[in-house]
């Protein structure tokens, strides 16, 4: 009896699986199969809407189409904004008659201030246009604010939380824990201010290091106070004092300081948007969703010539590009694809990168030189191109960055962990080797380098800076001394930058895609198409899911402590020769 029960539950738990499989699949289907149904033409916008920009989630360069968007299915969650997209939707409804205003919810940013200012820019040249931005949220960040202080009208909870003390960068060192776990760094670089292995070395910054990072954010934070004190009509010196003494701690202080316009609760927003409607207040306000509208907005253009626009977002490694890494082969092949198009007309390399592999740097390199011998090619830095990053869009032939992007480390070091104290004493395994001469295993973790090794990756890390510098210095066209004094591993932000030689345009990816077509001579006739694609979202979300999977699992276990695992994972990319900014930045 108790087998026959067994059996009959097995089935029916089987049964309800398979059903719930069904149901995944139809979903999945019907989804896929309405998305590519549903032309832009299918998208209706109603007259009197609001454009609602809820900017709560992670920001990309690029955005890939998520068909399952909104549905109760695994992987229907937000997707990643992509940046480029957001300003082309933003420009989009300032010339959309239907659209009479947006609606800015952004209590949490979760991008670099050099985005902020992009998203920024794109809102103020929507209000030239005549039409309204009103900005509402609960809680609001300092990064939420310099955003939503480009609105018209800036609204806080009365409850609520805002967030304006000027910044600050935290490091992590990593030198006492590998003190007690008996694990060596071997570190090799050049320039006083590479200070990306000095988390490895020391247990708190260099004063060079310490230097370096508080005249990168005392210039980023002043160009923000210096943006808002515009907006808000507020006397830079004053908002500054704001700032620093965290004036503000308060909802009603900020709301005296004129930091924001009034304190109201939702219902409130709403009459107020009402208002600027010229409808009833028991009318319902026609919000359209960012995820809605953009699909009315058609990137269809009939123009033959096209501003080719390669995305490098992420770290530099050799090899195929992955998810949030810049692969050189890919990236090679799509610069030569570009390059060898008659359709293409000039291209644009959008870099978002704090650097990585020096080989693959200089891969990369070499075909956007050969490509600047055939045709315009203009290098857009978002948030980061540093090192690596800086290394190829130096080839360029004009290089545009926003004034609070980071860029410049031109620096090389290389790591290698000594592992065999670690390996002998607290796991129990040790490792002998012979050799045919006196040099052994360069790339080792199983015993210390010896002198003489340890002169060949210095050498080594000597003649890479040496190469970098070279050609940076060619590409800027100024002597090699004087590049170097700008080089040394230091970063600096897009202001400090141009002011250097570094950079030669402080703007926009608009900007950079316009000079690309002026110098194209095809100005008023062009079309914009982004190169590598996406992943089909189908592939995508398989290996999202199982990431996913992964990385909740590992937060369970992990617990407070993952944060740390994640920053271990990393130091497998840092084996070898790195052209890498000097350090994890992350700024509150």
């Amino acid at each position: 009896m108790n087998f026959f029960k067994s059996f009959l539950a097995s089935c029916l738990g089987s049964l309800v699986a398979f059903i719930v499989l069904i149901f995944l699949v139809f979903s999945f289907f019907a989804a896929a199969v309405s998305s590519l149904s549903s032309g832009d033409s299918q998208v209706v916008v109603e007259d009197n809407s609001v454009l609602h920009l809820k900017l709560d989630v992670p920001l990309s360069e690029m955005e890939a189409d998520n068909p399952l968007e909104g549905l109760p299915i695994p992987g229907a969650t937000d997707s990643p904004i992509g940046l480029l997209k957001l300003k082309n939707v933003i420009q989009h409804a300032a010339g959309d008659a239907k659209i009479k205003g947006i609606y800015l919810d952004v209590p949490v940013f979760m991008g670099g201030y050099a985005t902020a200012k992009e998203i920024r820019d794109a809102l103020l040249d929507f209000r030239k246009t005549g039409k309204w931005v009103v900005s509402y949220s609960e809680v609001m960040t300092e990064q939420a604010y310099y955003i939503a202080s480009a609105a018209d009208k800036v609204y806080l909870n009365p409850e609520g939380e805002m967030e304006f003390n000027g910044m600050a960068i935290e490091v992590s060192f990593f030198k006492k824990m590998f003190d007690k776990l008996e694990i060596k760094p071997e570190i090799f670089r050049v320039g006083d201010f590479k200070s990306a292995v000095e988390p490895f070395m020391l247990d708190k910054m260099s004063e060079a290091n310490r230097l370096q990072l508080n005249e990168l954010i005392q210039s980023i934070n002043n160009e923000v106070v210096k943006e808002i004190a515009l907006s808000r009509d507020i006397e830079f010196a004053r908002l500054k004092e704001i700032s620093d003494r965290m004036s503000a701690t308060t909802t009603q202080e900020a709301s005296a300081l004129q930091l924001i316009d009034s304190l109201m609760y939702y219902d409130q927003v709403l009459n107020e948007l009402r208002n600027r409607l010229d409808i009833g207040k028991s009318e319902d306000i026609t919000f359209i969703k960012y995820n809605k509208y953009k699909k009315s907005v058609s990137d269809f253009s009939s123009s033959k010539n096209e501003i080719a626009v390669i995305v490098a977002d992420g770290d530099i490694v050799p090899g195929k590009a992955q998810q949030g890494m810049i692969g050189s082969t890919t990236f090679a092949q799509e610069l030569r694809k570009a390059r060898e198009s008659k359709k293409v007309k000039a291209i644009v390399l959008r870099i978002n990168s704090p650097g990585g592999s020096a080989l693959a740097s200089d891969v990369m390199w070499r075909e956007v030189t050969l490509a600047s011998k055939e045709k315009p090619i203009i290098a857009s830095m978002g948030d980061y191109a540093a090192s690596g990053g800086y290394y190829i869009a130096m080839g360029c032939d004009t290089i545009v960055a926003e004034p609070n992007t980071i860029t410049g480390s031109i620096g090389v070091f290389s790591v290698l962990f000594d592992l065999s104290s670690f390996l002998d004493n607290k796991i129990g395994i040790t490792f002998d080797e012979v050799k045919t001469g006196d040099i052994g295993e360069l790339v080792t973790f199983t015993r210390p380098l010896t002198e003489p090794e340890k002169a060949i990756w210095q050498k080594s890390t000597d003649r890479i800076y040496a190469s970098f510098t070279s050609k940076a210095a060619e590409g800027r066209g100024m002597p090699v001394d004087q590049l170097r004094k700008v080089a040394s591993g230091r970063v600096w932000t897009g202001s400090q930058a141009k002011e250097r030689g570094l950079v030669d345009v402080l703007g926009s990816f608009d900007d950079a895609v316009r000079i690309a077509a002026e110098k194209a001579g095809v100005a008023s006739d062009y079309r914009v198409k982004y190169y590598p694609k996406h992943k089909s979202f189908f592939e995508q979300w398989m290996a999202d899911m199982e990431e996913n999977a992964k990385v909740e699992a590992l937060k369970q276990e992990l617990g407070t402590h993952y944060k740390v695992y994640e920053q271990l994972q990393k130091l497998k990319y840092y084996q070898g020769a790195q052209a890498r900014m000097p350090f994890e930045l992350q700024i509150r």
